[in-house]
């Protein structure tokens, strides 16, 4: 080989190696998807496991692995984490609804926009309390917190999750008032109500049903419209004596993951066409049918039109009942439609 064409060589091999990483075959290496909750709730187990069916749609045979980053208020610690990574779509966000608040907590200085967002699906919430509870109904519970403000104490994801902001909406909609202790997610909580440390937990059905049906925890109230048989229980709703929470609820869920909104076209297409393929797999539909989960599939525009309506909702739900530190207005959020 002559020494100039050594040289073609050398300089092709040099431009390919600093060339970016999305301008390469994508993936080429392992993808991280960091969760921004604790492990073992509702988010993380939805990302386990869409991750793990993508896995084996995605091209080549590059390895996506899960881990979690807690922290912050609404996520904050995680969604910053992953945005401060390069934007080449090898670092994915685990996100539910519940990120739509960091701004509005002071943890997070973007919007939702900043993010290609992918909604698997979700689950409603639901009021239950410990088995060995007095409580009997929600009427009972509702009754017991307005008689002694502050008194009883309730579990939930952390402050600004749906889970928060269902609790928060109870008690404006029932004049109740409950000791709200925060956890890293669904899991920590349920698993408090279980040992005793809090007497009632808000998180959704899917969270929940392996306990209610255990007989570990006790259903109250579903925070819908409707009511719900779980096996031979009927879960009745709140809405039906407490009307006035229709103000706030019901607030569904939108449970998936998102990469950089300005990641590069062919990452998106590349992620998009393995989430389709995943979202169509036994597995999502099995845990779909499992779980009382309701199936999305929206992904791109169409999921962050969803996350932007969230945001709306959310941020000025939570500025209106006094549980904002920013206005959402600074941000640039609209007030809902």
């Amino acid at each position: 080989m002559s020494f100039t064409r050594h040289l073609s060589f050398a300089a092709a091999a040099m431009i390919a190696a600093t060339l970016p990483a999305a301008a390469q075959d994508y993936p080429s290496r392992p993808i991280t998807n960091v969760v921004v909750w604790s492990a073992g709730g509702g988010t993380d187990t939805v990302n386990r496991l869409i991750m793990a069916e993508m896995q084996k749609a995605l091209p080549g045979s590059a390895r996506v692995n899960t881990v979690n980053r807690t922290g912050g208020v609404g996520g904050s610690a995680g969604m910053s984490y992953v945005f401060s990574q390069p934007d080449d779509g090898y670092t994915l966000a685990g996100i539910s609804e519940s990120v739509v608040t960091a701004g509005v907590q002071g943890g997070w200085e973007e919007r939702i926009d900043v993010w290609y967002p992918f909604i698997v699906g979700g689950s409603p919430d639901l009021v239950s309390v410990t088995a060995s509870s007095d409580y009997k109904t929600l009427d009972e519970l509702i009754e017991a917190a307005k008689a002694d403000p502050g008194s009883i104490r309730a579990g939930a994801s952390a402050a600004g999750s749906i889970h928060h902001l269902n609790l928060l909406a109870l008690q404006d909609g029932t004049g109740a008032e409950f000791n709200y202790i925060p956890y890293d997610g669904s899991a920590p909580a349920q698993n408090a109500a279980v040992a005793g440390e809090v007497e009632v937990v808000v998180t959704s059905l899917a969270e929940q049903q392996q306990l209610l049906q255990a007989g570990r925890l006790r259903p109250l109230a579903m925070l819908t419209e409707d009511s719900f048989k779980l096996g031979e229980t009927e879960i009745p709703s709140a809405f039906t004596d407490y009307p006035d929470l229709t103000q706030y609820l019901p607030i569904s869920q939108a449970i998936g993951f998102a990469v950089r909104a300005d990641a590069p076209d062919d990452v998106k297409q590349t992620l998009s066409a393995a989430f389709d393929t995943a979202m169509q797999s036994d597995a999502v539909k099995k845990f779909a049918n499992d779980n009382y989960y309701s199936l999305s599939g929206k992904s791109g525009d169409a999921a962050a039109e969803q996350f932007n309506k969230l945001e709306s909702l959310f941020a000025w739900t939570l500025w209106d009942l006094g549980a904002a530190s920013v206005n959402p207005e600074t941000l640039g959020i609209p007030k809902p439609e």
